[in-house]
């Protein structure tokens, strides 16, 4: 992995990964300096919007490293959110929902559904994102596409849902908005 800080969970307090976003960038362009990668500072700026934080950016060529990124992240830090950004369109090497959907113990559909009904609203284009969106654990995974645009559509939705949904993951019940028998 590129620009990436030495990964060690002993490196965060629970508390602090209870809500850190840590972003994958898929980008050979960005991961070999052809490109600076844009899409993390947007991640970060919209995580910040909601009391979340996120760590540097793990930025990767696309393919087959997405599964080690993403597997190494899983172990070392448990971070409560990892945004990937790219590899979910049709090229060859666009594998990115490929490498994430073996890692889910739970696909959240309608996260995705809703990222790309907002991004539709923008641009027609938003249909051709294969991201997924799952949980392993206590992480949640969703896969956006690579432009920085696409990046804020993504996050203007995942900003109302983050908060409710990491509370659930870790299984903290507010009884008054869900959950409650009476």
């Amino acid at each position: 992995m590129t620009d990436t800080p030495e990964l060690g969970k002993t490196d965060y307090s629970d508390a602090e990964t209870s809500r850190m976003i840590a972003p994958v960038i898929v980008s050979t362009r960005a991961a070999t300096g052809v490109t600076e990668d844009r899409s993390a500072p947007v991640i970060a700026e919209l995580a910040q919007t909601i009391g979340f934080f996120a760590r540097p950016p793990v930025i990767i060529p696309d393919g087959e490293g997405v599964l080690a990124a993403l597997s190494e992240l899983l172990v070392q830090i448990e971070p409560a959110v990892i945004i990937t950004s790219g590899g979910t369109g049709l090229t060859p090497d666009d594998l990115t929902p490929e490498f994430t959907k073996p890692l889910l113990d739970k696909e959240i559909p309608g996260i995705m559904e809703a990222v790309r009904a907002h991004g539709q609203s923008k641009n027609p284009l938003a249909a051709l994102s294969r991201g997924v969106a799952g949980v392993t654990g206590k992480t949640v995974i969703v896969n956006l596409p690579g432009s920085p645009k696409a990046v804020r559509e993504g996050m203007e939705v995942l900003v109302q849902l983050l908060p409710h949904l990491c509370d659930q993951v870790s299984d903290i019940r507010d009884h008054d908005s869900w959950g409650s028998d009476s």
